[in-house]
């Protein structure tokens, strides 16, 4: 048995480790007679949607190669097993990009299809799994199927979005986005308050990128202050790839470092950067990774881990909960160096448990304070639901089976289509009440 945690290391737990090389070796090893087993690819998730304790974990970081690349159309195929990174590495110089990217590109493509990943630019394309045109999946009976809208759809659309559940995901066939630089064109402007951020997001509908930085600290006439920045596309600049990570954090901080007053600081020297505001052009890199910059910065929050709260709440509850979330978290003192704030888009995707809707969505991060820190999310969550918002499962290490159930109401048709011989931590934790 190995130990292994996902990436908010709040525990590490013990695990069959299986690390297929080749496809074919993947299409064995979920056979009727085993025990359960889910799908880890770079371990990106925060909580335990990618754990299995007791059980056993296929690991699909050697499942990484290129299976086909039209460079005249876009249209790329590759294992499931390949990471965003490796991805832009061959698409940039060829002219094409992905068109959703996460928060971070070191995530394998089943990763980002099976938790219908989002980005930036999500109010003009949507999800993910909106741009995946086919999926090839092997199943405990012995079946490999290919799925797509018109190829077991049914199947398809439970996968996009089903966190792994339905089966091994093998390959993906994604469409891609020409562009003409790998460089963006940028604008990042002060937030006085949070009405201020829903003013420039409001304004800045025709930018193709919009995110906010916000202290989560500030409290009365300043809550919501920070920092709005909005991006497109260069037309020009050249298809330079991006760097190793130059920083990391080579051992767990002391626990004492994340504190109130730590954060403060931190948030203050965040908003008064003097080189931060105004137009730039700057690399795709910094502009939508920047944690990427610092390896393992996960190692920030201590031994003990961190959670992350992240929700979306519909347009109409979204100003005077998103405002409540932000009066909690000063109130618990819990203070967060990432709180990221943005607008989601009408764009449906295909995926049945996808998490975006239209609205606002709130990420945060909290070190793990035990007891003190759970409150405040069960809290945070509360606030969510009455504003009939849900919690993103990919992020997600306390939601309960009430909150994941009225979130995401469909959520037995992928069950339905769930293969027996697959489950995760998470999907035991949230569904174990409603078997």
């Amino acid at each position: 048995m190995q130990q292994v945690s996902s990436w908010g290391r709040l525990g590490r737990v013990p695990h069959q480790v299986t690390r297929p090389a080749f496809l074919d070796e993947v299409e064995s090893a979920a056979r009727p007679g085993d025990a359960p087993l889910i799908c880890f690819g770079m371990g990106r998730s925060y909580g335990d949607v990618c754990l299995n304790a007791n059980g056993r974990l296929l690991v699909t970081d050697q499942l990484d190669r290129m299976m086909s690349f039209d460079r005249e159309r876009g249209i790329l195929r590759a294992e499931a097993g390949l990471t965003l990174e490796r991805l832009l590495r061959v698409t940039v110089p060829a002219g094409w990009f992905a068109p959703v990217l996460p928060g971070t590109k070191f995530v394998t493509l089943g990763g980002a299809v099976a938790n219908d990943v989002h980005g930036k630019n999500h109010e003009h394309v949507g999800t993910f799994g909106a741009h995946v045109t086919a999926l090839g999946l092997a199943r405990s009976s012995g079946d490999t199927l290919t799925l797509s809208a018109t190829e077991n759809p049914e199947l398809f659309v439970a996968t996009i979005g089903g966190l792994g559940l339905t089966g091994v995901i093998l390959w993906v066939e994604l469409e891609l986005e020409p562009i003409r630089s790998a460089l963006f064109d940028t604008e990042t402007s002060a937030l006085a308050d949070l009405a201020d951020f829903f003013k420039r997001a409001e304004e800045s509908r025709d930018w193709r990128y919009t995110v906010a930085w916000i202290d989560c600290l500030a409290k009365g006439s300043a809550a919501g202050r920070g920092f709005f920045t909005r991006g497109r596309h260069a037309e020009s600049g050249g298809l330079k790839l991006h760097r190793p990570p130059r920083l990391g954090v080579p051992f767990d901080a002391p626990g004492f470092l994340l504190n109130a007053h730590t954060i403060g600081l931190f948030n203050t020297l965040m908003r008064r950067r003097p080189f931060l505001y105004g137009e730039k052009r700057i690399h795709y890199d910094p502009f939508l990774f920047p944690l990427d910059s610092v390896a393992h910065w996960n190692r920030l929050y201590g031994r003990r881990g961190f959670f992350q709260h992240q929700c979306a709440v519909p347009t109409a509850a979204a100003f005077d909960t998103v405002r409540k979330l932000l009066e909690l978290t000063a109130e618990f003192g819990e203070g967060s160096f990432l709180l990221v704030l943005k607008l989601f888009g009408d764009k449906p995707s295909p995926g049945v448990l996808s998490f975006p809707l239209p609205g606002a969505t709130l990420a945060l991060d909290f070190p793990n304070k035990g007891e003190s820190t759970r409150r405040l999310l069960d809290r945070m969550a509360d606030l969510v639901l009455t504003a009939g918002g849900r919690l993103y499962p990919a992020k997600d290490a306390t939601m309960s089976g009430e909150a994941f159930r009225a979130g995401y109401p469909e959520w037995r048709k992928v069950e339905a289509q769930r293969d027996p011989k697959i489950i995760s931590d998470f999907w035991r934790r949230v569904t174990a009440e409603a078997a």
